[in-house]
């Protein structure tokens, strides 16, 4: 997932080297190369009139967060995940300044490493540009095992900047060279590419730092599932089903500790020049289920209220708001929200659906280990293709669908005008959408709407046969 993005940078496409002693010279590419090919005998030719200057852009990107185990063993081979995995150390966080260090060939850090006399023959060179070839002197510590730099500059080698808490994986930083326009923040990507690893490219130079909500977002569906039982592993348990299914989710506890001391909305540190995640920073479809049955009392603090307006934000806009401390950026997105609470929600939701248990059983636990378990790999996977083709489906609804809709709802304002509202129209058209693409179809049928209708009513009568909890009306 594309956390950060920075400014579009400069190099040589094409670049000449020149011998000093032969004057024998050598044309070079600079594409897909992050220093530039110099021997150990040569000079580049700053002022040669082959050089050409081209412009490419640099994504720092992030392992997609809350990406399911399932879904990671189809997409990664497993010798070159652990490679990469092993490699994480030396990618450096999220940051767009482009380290002025040049790089050593492999053979050459070998032969340092056994000839350290060799040491004193390099010599210091002027000139900053990352395609330079003079190089400075390597630091005595750095001739240590794993070539790791010590220097007062550099970033955490741990803070990847992942946008979940207790997340790991590689990250890395994708250059790209052509069509950077149609990416974004948060976009997800399948990259192919050259694989540059150099621990000296982490490098980071703090003293050169840089310097919808009007329209109701369409097709969103946020649920709150109410009666749930406080302070149980019910919802944990809704929670690993969740994960068995969709691509990629996360599951938020909603307690006053999390809320006063997690950071919810990605903010810019101008000192390190990059974009700090945040929890809410996620990519698109991402199931984010909010449990709020843990919620106790408790004073939120004003990080604490920001967090939970952000939080309220997104369910209601689809858009979460990213702190760039002299200006706010909205960053649009599409998240599906599931909130679990006893009694209502204190989030706003679309829809509230409040459980009616026909068994309680008496080892809670034991009974939801048991539904996963008695589900077969297979029959999962079935599942996740269905949930996944479905919502690849076009979907529309004739114009003698919609008239006779039209119909129904004024007649319905007439009936009862003082509880049916818009809103309602619009989430009985919901329900319809996803009653019928669940049966493979792609149009809006008469039975379909009324059987949306039916449930509404059902769900409804159900709401008002409750009572309140805890001072929250259902």
């Amino acid at each position: 997932m594309v956390q950060d993005m920075f400014d579009p940078e400069f190099y040589m496409g094409i670049y000449e080297t020149v011998d000093p002693t032969t004057n024998a010279r050598v044309l070079h590419f600079g594409k897909y190369r992050d220093v530039a090919e110099c021997g150990p005998q040569q000079e580049i030719d700053l002022n040669s009139s082959q050089t050409v200057t081209s412009e490419r852009q640099t994504f720092y990107c992030v392992p997609v967060p809350g990406e399911s185990a399932w879904l990671s063993l189809f997409v990664l081979n497993p010798q070159f995940y652990a490679y990469i995995s092993a490699s994480q150390a030396r990618v450096s966080p999220s940051t767009s300044y482009t380290p002025s260090r040049h790089k050593r060939s492999y053979e050459e850090d070998e032969d340092m490493d056994l000839h350290p006399s060799k040491q004193k023959e390099q010599h210091m060179g002027s000139g900053g540009d990352i395609h330079g070839c003079v190089e400075p002197k390597r630091l005595e510590t750095e001739a240590s095992a794993g070539h790791h730099l010590i220097s007062p500059n550099c970033s955490p080698p741990l803070d990847l900047n992942f946008p979940l808490p207790g997340e790991k994986g590689p990250a890395c930083l994708v250059k790209v060279y052509e069509s950077w326009d149609s990416f974004k923040v948060n976009d997800v990507l399948e990259v192919y590419g050259i694989l540059s690893v150099d621990p000296v490219l982490s490098i980071v130079n703090n003293e050169e730092s840089y310097a919808r909500r009007d329209v109701l977002p369409l097709g969103k569906f946020t649920v709150n599932l109410s009666g749930c039982p406080r302070n149980s592993i019910f919802t944990e348990h809704i929670y690993r089903i969740i994960q068995q299914l969709v691509p990629a989710s996360y599951r938020l506890q909603m307690t006053i500790e999390n809320m006063n001391h997690s950071r919810f909305i990605p903010h810019k540190d101008y000192a390190a020049n990059r974009l700090v995640s945040g929890v809410l920073q996620l990519a698109s479809n991402t199931s984010l289920v909010v449990d709020e049955t843990q919620l106790e009392q408790g004073q939120l603090d004003t990080t604490g209220v920001h967090n939970v307006t952000a939080l309220g934000n997104l369910i209601t806009w689809q858009k979460v708001d990213y702190d760039f401390s002299y200006h706010q950026m909205e960053f649009p997105c599409n998240i599906n929200v599931l909130i679990t609470s006893e009694g209502r929600s204190l989030l706003p939701s679309d829809c509230q659906v409040h459980l009616q248990p026909q068994i309680i059983p008496p080892n809670m636990e034991e009974y939801m280990n048991s539904l996963l378990t008695a589900v077969l790999p297979s029959v999962l996977n079935k599942f996740r293709i269905y949930l996944s083709l479905l919502r690849l489906l076009d979907y529309s609804i004739s114009d003698e669908v919609t008239k006779a809709v039209e119909e129904d709802f004024v007649e319905m304002r007439k009936n009862d005008p003082e509880s049916i509202t818009a809103d309602d129209l619009h989430r009985t058209l919901l329900v319809a959408r996803f009653l019928s693409l669940s049966a493979g179809q792609t149009t809006l049928s008469r039975e379909r709407w009324l059987r949306a209708k039916q449930l509404e009513a059902l769900r409804k009568g159900r709401l008002q046969q409750q009572k309140c909890v805890n001072g929250n009306e259902l």
